[in-house]
């Protein structure tokens, strides 16, 4: 651990605390349809889509009437994608002549993922998908999925903010605004930012060139497995050619991190130099990431008239990631025990003993660790070092931030609405401490809200350790693994919690692009977004027909410290101790073992 690479940490941390005023400032006016300074551009385009949809501005929706509009949205959009992969071979924008996504599960777990924010990939990117698909079908869902988090947010907060009314706004409407104010212009201004660094943007074949010298490579099958002889040794491979992958990349690698998204265009993700190429570019990606997630907290303060409570649930999230980030770093940096630190050191020619596998070299391990933390606090999924290849203990940090639902600043939407869930739940605690009807910001909570709080929480866990528990005792869900022992359990755990959590970020190292993962994870990902909007949209729907109750002397107030420290407490509790078995497990035992000498 040196004094640049936390230097490297604060720096990020104080630009995220910089823009989220200004950000949340300018999409509370957005969605209270305030004038901006982007009105003169874009709302005649809003007027022209409302006149062509035939939808009315003016029509507000009560929680049923929005959920049901979403689900038939993401359901109509979900079928779209299936078909463009299914159809890709004979569409436009395919100079590689790459033929339709196959088999059926893959694109069914590709269409289910995209759908639902969380991009998780059973596939390799350049070898797999067209420029058409990447275009028309993945970059479409990267914004659709996030503008639709967002909105479910912001329904969130009018049902805390009105009093008593019975509707929340309109979905078309939220949406609309959302992608043209929220998400195109700085997406366009992002994917130039990207170009100017050196990310590739064009529709061109892809290369092929000559190597200086020939390669010998081992043979992949194609289940992704190395292939070998009768002996049992890696059959291996003359390369004298390589193929350089390009395309629309620097359009598609903004929107991936600034709606939280992930997917990558390539399968080594923001580790490629063609997604990623400059200390500057990381920067930028994960800045990206944070922004919207941290300036709804202040959004959430302004919409319900409480600028002081926003700023202490940014407050309780600004903890928990240097919690997080902490470990990681130092778990890292320490590297392996079983390893002399002057081989380490040699290695990564960075510091003593500090764990380099699975990491570029042109952001080291500061940098890696921090990447690692902030695209799993919120449900981004992009990665640009292998969490496989981590440390026991630092793999386990992105494990556990999507075990906490990912409410550390969050996926675009989700982690706001996920974490006024745990704002409802730390309410209600506060008030069996002091034995009165528990109030929020001036509703009162009551059971009603409290069983559809405990159902959003209970659903995360239920489906991530029931696979998870199929998995590791069928030979369909071991035949996967790379690793044997606690790592293993690491990585199927982690990969039905990404899916769950709508993160989408890979542990690596399991084979997934199988039935039953490709069916399992895809179905996994579904109930992880709409079994919980649908109780979460029930409890702003409530909250919305409430009277105002003013504060008194028995309320327990949410702008102090006390109240940050509380919400942390729920959060730790319902989301780590639930899960605490399957990590002492996984990633614990596997950093014990380590200590005394055995590793997977």
């Amino acid at each position: 651990m040196t004094i640049n690479g936390w230097l490297q940490i604060f720096i990020f941390l104080a630009l995220i605390f910089a823009v989220t005023k200004p950000l949340g400032v300018f999409i509370t006016r957005v969605f209270a349809r305030e004038r901006t300074f982007l009105d003169p551009v874009l709302r005649p385009i809003e007027r022209l889509l409302y006149r062509i949809t035939r939808v009315d501005e003016s029509h507000e929706m009560r929680w049923t009437e929005y959920a049901t509009t979403m689900l038939v949205f993401s359901a109509v959009s979900m079928l779209v994608l299936y078909l463009i992969q299914r159809l890709q071979a004979v569409l436009p924008f395919n100079p590689q002549h790459l033929g339709a996504v196959a088999p059926e599960h893959l694109a069914f777990n590709t269409a289910a993922s995209f759908t639902t924010n969380t991009n998780w990939q059973a596939y390799s990117g350049e070898t797999t998908m067209s420029y058409f698909t990447q275009m028309a079908g993945l970059a479409f869902h990267n914004f659709a999925s996030a503008a639709t988090g967002i909105v479910l947010a912001i329904a969130f907060i009018r049902g805390i903010a009105r009093r008593q009314m019975n509707t929340l706004g309109n979905f078309w409407v939220d949406f609309v605004r959302c992608c043209l104010w929220v998400l195109l212009p700085f997406c366009v201004v992002g994917a130039l930012l990207l170009v100017s660094q050196g990310v590739v943007q064009n529709l061109k074949p892809y290369d092929t060139v000559k190597l200086v010298e020939p390669q010998q490579v081992q043979r992949v099958g194609a289940d992704g497995r190395l292939v070998v002889d009768a002996s049992g040794k890696p059959v291996m491979d003359t390369v004298t050619t390589q193929t350089i992958a390009q395309g629309p990349v620097a359009s598609q690698e903004i929107i991936k991190e600034w709606g939280t998204n992930g997917g990558g265009f390539f399968n080594a993700n923001s580790a490629h130099p063609f997604e990623n190429p400059t200390p500057l570019t990381n920067l930028a990606e994960m800045f990206a990431i944070f922004a919207i997630g941290a300036g709804l907290t202040y959004t959430l303060g302004c919409m319900t008239g409480s600028p002081a409570h926003g700023w202490a649930v940014w407050s309780a999230m600004a903890i928990l990631f240097l919690a997080g980030v902490t470990v990681a770093y130092w778990a890292e940096a320490q590297g392996n025990p079983l390893y002399p630190s002057t081989i380490a050191q040699h290695a990564s020619n960075l510091q003593p003993g500090g764990n380099m596998e699975g990491k570029e070299v042109r952001f080291g391990i500061a940098n890696s660790a921090l990447f690692a933390t902030v695209t799993t606090d919120a449900s981004c999924g992009a990665i640009n070092g292998w969490h496989d290849s981590f440390t026991p203990l630092g793999g386990m940090v992105p494990l556990v931030n999507i075990m906490l639902s990912e409410v550390i600043f969050g996926g675009v939407g989700s982690g706001m609405y996920g974490i006024l869930v745990y704002i409802v739940l730390a309410v209600f605690i506060a008030g069996l401490m002091v034995g009165r009807t528990p109030e929020y910001l001036g509703k009162k909570i009551e059971a009603y809200d409290v069983k559809m709080a405990m159902l959003v929480s209970l659903v995360f866990p239920l489906i991530i350790l029931t696979l998870t528990g199929i998995s590791v005792v069928k030979g369909f869900g071991t035949a996967g693994i790379s690793n044997p022992g606690p790592h293993g359990l690491s990585q199927i755990l982690y990969a039905f919690t990404s899916s769950a959590g709508n993160n989408g970020s890979a542990f690596g190292g399991l084979t997934v692009n199988t039935l039953w993962y490709d069916t399992a994870t895809g179905i996994t990902t579904l109930v992880g977004r709409f079994f919980m909007i649908i109780p979460m949209l029930a409890i702003a729907g409530n909250l919305a027909q409430k009277k105002y109750v003013p504060p008194s002397l028995g309320t327990f107030p949410v702008t102090t410290p006390l109240f940050s420290l509380l919400l942390i407490s729920v959060i730790l509790i319902l989301g780590a101790l639930t899960f605490f078995p399957a990590l002492s497990l996984g990633p614990i035992l596997e950093h014990l073992l380590m200590q005394v000498g055995k590793t997977f």
